[in-house]
């Protein structure tokens, strides 16, 4: 549940802090004392989007930070998935931060999340119901998640998703390859000329480099020869001179006197292998002393145009003969799904219809699931509205599969669609919910269904923001009550303008603005038995508060009934 709210810098609130306890809290104030404020910084905790006219008037900045504790299984469930815990202390701070260029950051326990993290997680924490969320009942797709939520088929529905998920990659897949059967000809011709195009190469992996270097080399040859003839006679290749002789005698001469000065013959172990290392390199470059090509020239321009060739290819295919030999493969692939296009369809078809048949019988499965909860949740929602006020109200969430062309159509929700139907009046036909024209009947409708899911939703923290619209007098003390019956199980908040619900509350707190050194400023504070006493009796009266009014006040703050 919600353990306190700290809010900087939001609209005409400076810095407000506040704690909360469980039970039913009821919000009061006057009109513009900044209630929506702080509904609209709770908000802000659920993810909303930050807007820069939030921020107070002078301020660059603007924080919001709540504090939670007391977690359903649900709501541990949610938090685990998303990778966050609260503390040692079983606590979870949350906190947003706003600047007026736009930007956004959000802190749990410290460290920072991203907005689709918050995102993920406060809806398992938090409910805000109000107006808006009111005429979102006009929404036909929103009925079917009130009915799912309401159902208790999770698990019915994570199975349904999973074979859906099958069912749909396939269909995909076949109509991709459907789509490439149709341009197949024209698409495989492409395919064979660039195929021969670059098969006509015959390039090898590395060919490029290795014609550049015997480039160079073909241009060098003339002085190549010269110091690699060089570099031999001077080695090996002299009679009298070399290296390599020098060397040779160098050590026997060591070895004559080695008896004498042991350390020789180690000397003229050192020589040996140098002399075996002057031979080597004296073999390798005895290759370049003369020139293996009899026509340089003729090489050279024979390099040249195979590199052009290559050249042209590259500006077709590829940066490098890799790129262009991996194009290639890659349309030698394309090339032979698209010949075995008709066959690889056919096999698509057929997986695609045995996906569609095991969609479709969990999709019957969810459909009756979804039949029997509508009736359930229809009897609930009648009997609230009973007492409520709606008697004569007549209410049902039509489940209707959807067909095409005598078959099923399978959607990522399964095959049904949901509306609510309402009849306010007896012997009226019953319409969409979308039709009904007065708030305060919506109001109610809303409410009896939000009431219908308190147990199913497991969220622990209930927000309803004026819901009180258009209802007055004895149906918005039942409303109170019904907030109260709600309070037994989850934390319940009510921002509202009506005495009938606000007396009914276990804390109450008001909401007031005050003019402090020129400079305008919402603050909230909890209502003693006296102060709560002068509340509901100006929600009751006029201009001015009468005994009479008082005395209202203290018999329905007293008395939790009608």
């Amino acid at each position: 549940m919600l353990l306190s709210l700290h809010i900087e810098n939001i609209a005409v609130i400076h810095r407000l802090d506040v704690d909360f306890s469980a039970g039913f809290s009821a919000l009061t104030g006057e009109t513009g004392a900044g209630k929506s404020v702080i509904i609209d910084s709770i908000r802000l905790l659920l993810g909303a989007k930050a807007e820069r006219e939030l921020i107070r008037t002078g301020e660059n900045t603007a924080m919001v930070s709540a504090m939670f504790g007391n977690f359903r299984k649900e709501a541990l469930s949610a938090l685990e998935a998303a990778g966050i815990l609260p503390d040692e202390e079983g606590v979870l701070f949350v906190q947003r931060s706003i600047t007026s260029d736009g930007r956004s950051s959000v802190r749990i326990n410290g460290r920072a999340v991203s907005l689709s993290a918050l995102r993920m997680i406060m809806p398992s924490l938090v409910s805000i119901h109000g107006q808006n969320d009111t005429r979102s009942l006009m929404e036909r797709d929103v009925h079917l998640s009130i009915l799912d939520s309401y159902g208790g088929y999770s698990p019915l529905l994570a199975e349904y998703k999973e074979a859906f998920a099958v069912y749909d990659a396939l269909r995909k897949e076949k109509k991709s390859v459907a789509a490439k059967a149709a341009e197949r000809e024209r698409r495989m011709e492409m395919l064979e000329y660039q195929i021969r195009d670059i098969d006509a190469l015959a390039l090898t992996d590395g060919e490029e480099e290795r014609l550049v270097e015997e480039k160079v080399r073909l241009r060098s040859s003339e002085r190549i020869m010269k110091h690699a003839s060089f570099i031999y006679k001077a080695l090996k290749g002299s009679e009298k001179g070399s290296v390599s002789l020098l060397l040779d005698r160098s050590i026997a001469s060591l070895t004559q006197i080695s008896d004498v000065i042991p350390r020789c013959a180690q000397y003229a172990e050192t020589l040996r292998d140098c002399m075996y290392s002057v031979m080597d390199i004296a073999e390798e470059v005895a290759v370049y002393c003369e020139d293996s090509v009899d026509d340089p020239v003729a090489a050279l321009n024979e390099i040249e145009s195979r590199l052009a060739d290559i050249s042209v290819l590259k500006r077709k295919y590829g940066l490098t003969v890799a790129e262009i030999l991996s194009y290639r493969d890659k349309a030698r692939a394309e090339y032979e799904t698209l010949l075995n296009a008709d066959e690889l369809l056919s096999d698509l078809e057929k997986r695609e219809a045995q996906a569609y048949r095991a969609a479709l019988a969990v999709a019957q499965k969810l459909h009756d699931a979804r039949i029997a909860a509508a009736k359930r949740l229809e009897a609930s929602v009648k009997e609230t509205l009973e007492f409520l006020d709606m008697p004569k109200t007549v209410f049902f969430a039509a489940v209707k599969e959807e067909f095409s062309a005598g078959e099923r159509v399978l959607s990522a929700f399964g095959t049904d669609t949901v509306e609510f139907f309402v009849s306010a009046n007896r012997g009226a036909d019953p319409k969409p919910i979308a039709k009904i024209a007065s708030g305060g009947e919506l109001a109610r409708i809303m409410l009896a269904l939000k009431c219908a899911l308190s147990d199913k939703e497991g969220v622990a923290t209930l927000i309803f923001d004026e819901i009180d619209a258009g209802v007055s007098g004895k149906t918005a003390r039942k409303i109170g009550l019904k907030m109260y019956d709600l309070a037994e199980t989850a934390q319940i908040f009510v921002v509202t303008h009506s005495a009938q619900i606000a007396s009914l509350a276990h804390t109450h707190f008001l909401i007031e603005k005050k003019d402090v050194d020129g400079v305008t400023k919402t603050g909230i504070r909890p209502l003693d038995r006296d102060g709560r006493i002068g509340e509901v009796s100006r929600i009751l009266g006029g201009l001015c508060v009468t005994q009479a009014q008082r005395e209202a006040a203290i018999d329905m703050i007293d008395r939790k009934e009608i």
